[in-house]
């Protein structure tokens, strides 16, 4: 077993949470998903695009995910970081870009070494730019360990030739529309990672602590058969599914923070009871495998309209408007505004309840109170 991929950086926040998940982890396949596929076809074209902007020299990767938006997501990461290399230019006479580069944190991490997407050194400050082309989870630059992990190898190599006295770390997440830029004082980093990280990190390694299920789980790959973590799910049980207005508010404020998790876990249960069963031919006691429903579909959708015709149905064609977003994509973004803009709006979201957390700002009772009722009509 390869013991190199016990303490990911990317998996960091999981397993400085919950120490043991690592280890358990190494017993469940690691399947890539297309999401993952996609994303790391974004970061080659990325560094790709990176390396011209640098005048390097770089054969453009080909992909099955390049599209449209790809161009245009990885386009606005390489202006980013474009503009924070000609800003650091400002205060450094000869700062360094390195992409991709490899870093080596096992002074901290027992085998601990990762990629970092850019990174850029000057005279007193580093600063880390982390391209996630992913779009389900909204990731923040504050406190991030991953990227603390990546600062640390930076400063392995760096430290020592230049002055850094801080570190500034970005999450670029284009498709969320997310640049978020956190800064940590280089000798606070360092404390963090002598006082809390390098202690849980043996501990990890070593295979001990204890299980702690959180949202950290949401990637693990033993989060389906993790017995810490369906303990903690079925806790809800407690509540014995009563009504709720049988519930006093403290509970349901206990109930709305685990459901969206309980969800996710549930789902995966079932997803993984369905592929044991139809792929490995587990039988489940009082369950079965079925045939669930589908809806008819064309054969030949040419051949069809053809017969149809034939037999006198000359009507057998609807017309409509392309997607908004297709419309946008036709014109041009310049265009589109030109001449649809005034016959473009957008209307609110539906109200929707959300932890505290959440970054939106808070949305208007009065129109909350309209909006739901107008939503329970539609329904």
């Amino acid at each position: 077993m390869n013991n190199h991929a016990v303490l990911s950086a990317s998996a960091s926040h999981r397993w400085l949470n919950c120490l043991p998940s690592a280890r358990l982890e190494l017993e469940f396949e690691n399947k890539s998903s297309e999401a993952a596929k996609e994303g790391t076809a974004a970061h080659e074209l990325c560094e790709h695009k990176l390396k011209k902007a640098l005048h390097m020299k770089s054969k453009r990767p080909v992909s099955e995910y390049d599209d449209n938006d790809m161009e245009k997501y990885t386009d606005t990461y390489v202006d980013f970081v474009m503009e924070q290399y000609e800003m650091a230019k400002q205060v450094c006479k000869d700062p360094i870009v390195l992409i991709e580069q490899h870093l080596d944190f096992s002074c901290y991490v027992p085998d601990g070494f990762g990629t970092g997407d850019c990174i850029i050194i000057a005279d007193d400050k580093l600063h880390i730019i982390d391209f996630k082309y992913g779009m389900g989870v909204l990731v923040d630059a504050e406190d991030n360990p991953q990227m603390k992990l990546y600062a640390l190898g930076a400063l392995e190599i760096y430290d020592s030739l230049y002055d850094i006295k801080e570190v500034a770390m970005t999450i670029f997440q284009p498709r969320r529309e997310n640049v978020s830029t956190w800064t940590i004082a280089v000798d606070e980093l360092k404390t963090w990672a002598e006082n809390e990280l390098k202690p849980k990190a043996i501990m990890v390694y070593n295979g001990e602590g204890e299980y702690v299920p959180g949202e950290w789980c949401t990637f693990c790959r033993a989060a389906v058969r993790c017995r810490a973590r369906a303990e903690e799910k079925l806790k809800l049980a407690q509540s014995e599914f009563k009504l709720p207005p049988l519930l006093t508010d403290a509970e349901i404020e206990e109930i709305l923070a685990i459901l969206p998790d309980l969800t996710k876990w549930a789902n995966k249960i079932t997803a993984y009871a369905l592929d044991a069963a139809v792929n490995h031919g587990k039988e489940w006691y009082g369950f079965k495998v079925v045939e669930g429903r589908s809806v008819r579909k064309y054969k030949d959708e040419d051949a069809v309209a053809e017969k149809a015709m034939a037999n006198g149905y000359k009507d057998i064609y609807r017309k409509s408007l392309i997607p908004l977003t297709q419309m946008q994509k036709l014109m041009g973004k310049t265009k589109f505004e030109k001449i649809l803009g005034d016959l473009i709006y957008k209307p609110p979201g539906k109200p929707t309840l959300v932890p505290n957390s959440d970054k939106r700002k808070t949305y208007n009772v009065t129109n909350a109170i309209n909006e739901f009722n107008k939503y329970k009509e539609e329904m």
